[in-house]
């Protein structure tokens, strides 16, 4: 496996595009296949969300994908429904396909209606912008932004010659359960509908959904996989299965990483847990605790919020087996080992402030109670968040 230059443009069968000449962007992705989705679990659900899901159910197929920033096009009723039928009803007409036959997803304020208008009229100009390179890619993954600082895309080449790409987006009101977080995955490989489904609900949960900025799951949440077929490569699902985990745990670690006003990358890594389940749990509770994120961000060497937090994570567990340690870079701090504490001397908390002073800070829990773990990722907690969105619409 080796990355690859070119955005989702790298895959065969793929051209994109996009504007986004305000807070209203529009990003056109056309790529004709298989297709599968994984939606977001929030009752309140967005309208496009509705309309993809019946597309993607129905056929099993998407020929194109029209996304539009700056409005969610959620909590809109009859009329939201509409809206997005009207944007799917407007890209099928121009690609010249079947409406059923169309991906829409919308991102931006709850709530209020989506002027169809500004959308339908600068159709044209985002179908223009269309191209099957790496800056065609890059415009599609602009366009989508909102509150993101960063585009963010991967491609990869998979050894048994296979490509896999995608382009998110995602900074605050990201838990996603399935923040506002959107994925757009395609491959060359040609591969059935339900093999696409089997493996992206399985890359999900080990990825989008091991993520947390602030906690809040979006209406909008949604990945969407395409399989293009035109490598002519029928890959095993284990080789299928590799590359969707891995472009989807570094979109998901691109999420985390530019979480609104976030400084810092927080990868929780939990093992000894007696179940799969239990790991996940204690591994979110710790990267979504407002008070470790806020310890974090202040380098305040407050440990024992770690130990808080995997406690009423709902996880089994028993206090006298938990270790805890934490590392960056080539920094490592043992704090905790088997329910006793083993440093808390100034020279380790010293320690433990200059590795909470990097990009990137790695807080490995062993709860001691069986051989299951798992791996999530969060930010820190800043003032730059509060500011954010206490300004979101105003």
């Amino acid at each position: 496996m080796k990355f690859i230059e070119g955005g989702i443009c790298a895959v065969k069968g793929v051209r994109a595009g996009g504007i986004k000449p305000g807070k209203m962007g529009i990003a056109v992705i056309q790529a004709e296949g298989n297709a599968a989705g994984a939606y977001t679990r929030n009752k309140v659900i967005a309208a496009p969300l509705v309309v993809t899901r019946e597309h993607i159910n129905g056929t099993g197929r998407l020929a194109g994908v029209i996304v539009n920033s700056g409005n969610a096009n959620a909590f809109t009723g009859v009329q939201g429904l509409a809206d997005a039928r009207i944007m799917a009803s407007a890209l099928a007409s121009k690609l010249g396909v079947d409406e059923e036959l169309i991906g829409v997803a919308s991102t931006g304020v709850v709530g209020r209606k989506l002027d169809t208008g500004w959308i339908t009229s600068h159709l044209a100009e985002a179908l223009d912008s269309m191209g099957e390179d790496a800056d065609a890619s890059m415009k599609a993954a602009r366009a989508i932004m909102t509150t993101d600082t960063v585009p963010k895309e991967i491609a990869i080449e998979m050894d048994c010659g296979i490509r896999i790409a995608g382009i998110a987006k995602g900074s605050g009101m990201i838990e996603p359960n399935m923040g506002t977080m959107l994925s757009f995955v395609y491959t060359d490989a040609d591969v059935p509908s339900e093999m696409l489904q089997s493996c992206l609900t399985a890359s999900v949960d080990k990825s989008f959904n091991m993520i947390v900025v602030d906690g809040d799951t979006s209406t909008n949440d949604m990945v969407l996989v395409t399989a293009t077929g035109q490598s002519g490569i029928h890959p095993e699902i284990s080789d299928l299965q590799a590359g969707l985990d891995l472009v989807l745990t570094e979109l998901a670690k691109m999420i985390a990483i530019d979480g609104e006003g976030a400084t810092k990358l927080i990868e929780s890594k939990v093992t000894g847990a007696a179940t799969a389940e239990d790991a996940r749990l204690v591994a979110k509770a710790i990267v979504r605790s407002p008070l470790v994120k806020s310890a974090i961000f202040g380098q305040d060497p407050n440990w024992g919020r770690i130990v808080v937090a995997a406690g009423y994570s709902g996880a089994d567990m028993d206090q006298t087996k938990i270790s805890l340690s934490f590392s960056a870079s080539t920094e490592v701090v043992e704090l905790v080992k088997d329910g006793k504490v083993v440093r808390n001397d100034e020279e380790a908390l010293s320690q433990l402030k200059s590795i909470m002073s990097q990009d990137e800070v790695v807080i490995i829990t062993d709860l001691g109670m069986g051989h299951e773990g798992a791996t999530a990722w969060g930010c820190d907690l800043t003032y730059d968040y509060v500011r954010i969105n206490a300004e979101y619409t105003t």
